[in-house]
């Protein structure tokens, strides 16, 4: 009888969790969620990042039970035969409780939801794909090794990452190879983002890493060579209720530099005291930054189909590593159209004052379209 249960429970799960990829994928106009709302402050059963802890590698890499999301993120720009190419691919998991409810194969303790795009700069097209899974059944999941959702995969190799996935329009193939240790966010790994406890995250990153390999864009492929960077992080209530969104910004610089920056925006559109960043010197030393230590200013915003604005281009300064950045997109339209809005796009990093190239990266923003 026990054993009738829990598969009668297992076939519900799976249920559940067809209908609503179908609701998803069928519905024209489906429910949209809120990237800061899967963020914000959740039942004190799951577990919480209230202080530094070491972390440890690769161990660190794989999943963390017990947390209410966590994410696998990679950015990256790339030169082929007919232009520039950014892209992404993200796996997210949310937790639907703390832990297994019991031991079995078919339980899904959790919803995962993989992101695909490539922003094509030649023909100014935004490709985009997401699909979800339960946790259940290795659907998806993540340990040191390997990182899945059904066959989009990202394999640990000796040096760094192979990234597989193929969305049929869209697919891309790539080995990425580290160049620098990895960057640990805030103090230590510890990214405090609001003043509750529990309001941060354990986050790392890889700065810079080599890309090589193709992309196929409507059934042609393109060799494919540049770099990428890799975002790490996972917690269960980081974001406070007193915040709106964010704008993060991941840049590589052709002196051999990165800078990362996010403001975390209040409802009044002021920027958290939370907000934060880093600059990763060439030799991979990092010096993190505070929110009297840089300035983030819109200087364009753009209108999308919705009539929602984001601001598209920027200018940075961080003043102690002598930096006056105007960033400006790939193209305007690099806006997700999926279950969750948010614009995510490829940039070119350019000098404040003369104008001249100094280096690629990414933007990512959120909370424009509530």
């Amino acid at each position: 009888m026990t054993r009738d249960l829990i598969l009668i429970a297992a076939l519900a799960s799976i249920l559940v969790g067809w209908l609503a990829w179908q609701t998803i994928a069928d519905d024209p106009d489906p429910v949209r969620l809120q990237a800061s709302g899967l963020l914000s402050a959740e039942p004190d059963e799951f577990k919480r990042v209230t202080g530094p802890a070491p972390l440890e590698f690769p161990a660190d890499h794989g999943l963390h039970p017990g947390y209410r999301n966590e994410w696998w993120y990679f950015t990256g720009n790339l030169d082929t035969e007919v232009g520039p190419v950014g892209f992404q691919f993200t796996l997210f998991r949310f937790a639907l409780d703390p832990g297994p409810a019991f031991d079995s194969a078919w339980h899904g303790e959790a919803v995962w939801m993989a992101h695909l795009a490539v922003s094509d700069g030649s023909s100014k097209t935004f490709y985009q794909s997401e699909r979800f899974a339960r946790g259940a059944a290795r659907l998806a999941g993540a340990d040191a090794e390997r990182w899945w959702l059904r066959d989009w995969q990202v394999l640990a190799t000796n040096s760094g990452w192979r990234l597989e996935a193929d969305a049929g329009d869209v697919a891309v193939e790539l080995e990425m190879e580290r160049l620098k240790p990895f960057v640990l966010q805030g103090e230590g790994g510890y990214s405090q983002k609001g003043p509750e406890p529990g309001n941060a995250s354990r986050y790392y990153s890889a700065t810079r890493l080599t890309a090589d390999g193709r992309i196929r864009l409507d059934g042609q492929w393109r060799s494919a060579i540049g770099t990428a960077w890799l975002d790490r992080e996972w917690g269960s209530s980081q974001l406070s209720d007193d915040l709106a969104g964010w704008d993060w910004f991941a840049l590589q610089l052709d002196d051999g530099r990165e800078l990362m920056v996010y403001r975390l925006r209040r409802h009044d559109g002021s920027p958290s005291p939370y907000s934060a960043g880093v600059v990763v010197a060439k030799d991979g030393n990092p010096t993190h930054l505070n929110v009297d230590d840089f300035t983030t200013s819109e200087r364009r915003w753009w209108r999308d189909h919705e009539g929602h604005r984001w601001p598209v281009e920027w200018q940075i300064s961080v003043p102690e590593a002598e930096l006056k950045l105007r960033v400006e997109p790939l193209f305007d339209q690099q806006r997700w159209d999926g279950s969750i809005i948010y614009w995510e796009g490829a940039l070119r990093v350019l000098d404040a004052g003369s104008g001249k190239p100094l280096g690629r990266g990414y933007l990512e923003l959120s909370g424009y379209a509530d």
